[in-house]
């Protein structure tokens, strides 16, 4: 067999996309593994091209392909995904080392360039054997936030039907995972195309369904609209974690005004409140934008205030950047300078800190039910419900073989197991078996 390797860059829709895309083709092609370097003869790159450092990322690792090209490592490039689909029709002139250009939805083109038979199969090749995995459960979206470029990069939303979904949910179970992590770009909008609803609590009732699958957990949830029956499927449901990823980007109604968030502060407020209220001991992940258009000092003192105020136990945050095509890059003046988004970020995280802290510390001496990820350097490295994977802390176990019966580290890595924390900082944990 002729071989190929996938380049995956951005988020972990793009890694859905790439073992969506290896399934279809690993009859017919030898895959050589992502990171490892050898010759192949054919390379493909799926790109991001969201934000500035996303779009130099991509474009350096189609320009170091095309370095191995002409030295004669690389046969063939393929290049699709975001980056690809923003500027697909500049690219080709730009690097004209590259084979085929694709758009972000064109797998079954893809798939045809390389010789194969699309099929419309739930199965995915996974990159990893990790015990969580990701289930993109919609594509596109139909909000206009003034400053994302996603809507006419992904186009509208498109959801994907349950059965697909619990298809593929059972396919990942059978290959060891117990985690299910949904992601889309409103995962709150789940069903409206298909069915006329939101069906995300449907959804969450149906995975739950599959035997072996043991959390599921919800990120990019959009605030407006916010289905409550997702609240009650989370106070109820055991396999569903009391743990929700839900970007709010400001609190100033000045600010979310020009971001066209559809909603002001005290809908915010209100939320965040009802969120408390009816799901007892629920964890809140958010994000925010710092420097946008429109945010002076009183609307970022807001902001900072409302951080106190709602203590998220996690929390990312992101300097505004312009970005081509975007009303708020036609219509806004960047105002506020580098240095100041900066300071602001770092003013940010620091009042986050403390929150995190606390939050962690709160949890020392309690009894906690953690995956095991990883093994390394002697430790186990585990996470609660309350922690989702690559964006929050982990908790961290030694291992002595005794404390688990003569159980290898090896062989724990993808159970549950039961800790006891005993120290904590703002990002990390540290525990015991029990």
């Amino acid at each position: 067999m002729k071989s190929l390797q996938v380049i995956t860059l951005g988020c972990s829709k793009n890694t859905v996309d790439t073992e969506h895309l290896l399934s279809q083709v690993k009859d017919s092609w030898r895959i050589v593994p992502e990171g490892e370097i050898c010759p192949v003869d054919v390379l493909v790159i799926n790109t991001c091209g969201f934000i500035g450092d996303a779009k130099e990322e991509s474009i350096q690792t189609i320009l170091n392909a095309a370095e191995r090209k002409k030295s004669g490592e690389v046969g063939r490039i393929l290049v699709f995904g975001c980056l690809s689909q923003r500027y697909l029709s500049q690219m080709p002139t730009l690097i004209p080392e590259v084979d085929f250009w694709f758009g972000a939805r064109d797998l079954d083109p893809i798939v045809k360039a390389l010789g194969c038979v699309p099929v419309n199969d739930p199965a995915r090749l996974r990159t990893d054997h990790r015990a969580y995995a990701y289930l993109k459960i919609s594509e596109g979206c139909d909000r206009r936030c003034s400053y994302c470029a996603i809507p006419f990069i992904r186009g509208a939303h498109k959801s994907v039907p349950i059965e697909t979904l619990v298809s593929e949910a059972s396919a990942l179970a059978t290959d060891g995972v117990k985690e299910l992590i949904l992601i889309a770009q409103d995962t709150t909008y789940y069903g409206l195309d298909l069915y006329k609803r939101r069906a995300l609590a449907e959804l969450l009732r149906r995975l739950s369904e599959v035997e072996g699958i043991e959390w599921i957990r919800i990120h990019y949830s959009y605030p407006a609209d916010f289905p409550e029956d997702v609240l009650e499927e989370m106070r109820v449901n055991p396999k569903v974690c009391k743990y929700l990823d839900i970007p709010l980007q400001h609190i100033s109604d000045k600010v979310l005004d020009k971001m066209h968030r559809n909603v002001d502060g005290e809908w915010t407020r209100t939320l965040i409140k009802k969120l408390r209220d009816q799901v007892p001991g629920v964890v809140l992940r958010t994000t925010m934008i710092v420097g946008h258009p429109g945010e002076e000092k009183k609307e970022f003192e807001e902001l900072l205030d409302f951080v106190r105020e709602a203590k998220f136990e996690r929390l990312g945050a992101f300097k505004y950047s312009e970005e081509e095509g975007t009303y708020g890059a036609v219509n806004y003046k960047d105002s506020v300078t580098k240095k100041e988004k900066e300071r602001r970020l770092a003013e940010l995280m620091q009042v986050q800190s403390g929150i995190s802290l606390a939050f962690n510390e709160s949890r020392v001496g309690n009894i906690e039910r953690v995956l095991v990820d990883d093994y390394a350097d002697g430790v186990l490295i585990c996470r609660s419900q309350f922690e989702s994977p690559e964006v929050d802390g982990e908790i961290v176990v030694k291992y002595n073989r005794q404390d688990f019966d003569g159980i290898p580290a090896e062989d724990l890595c993808g159970r549950f197991i039961d800790v006891k924390i005993t120290g904590a900082d703002e990002y990390d944990l540290i525990a015991v078996p029990v």
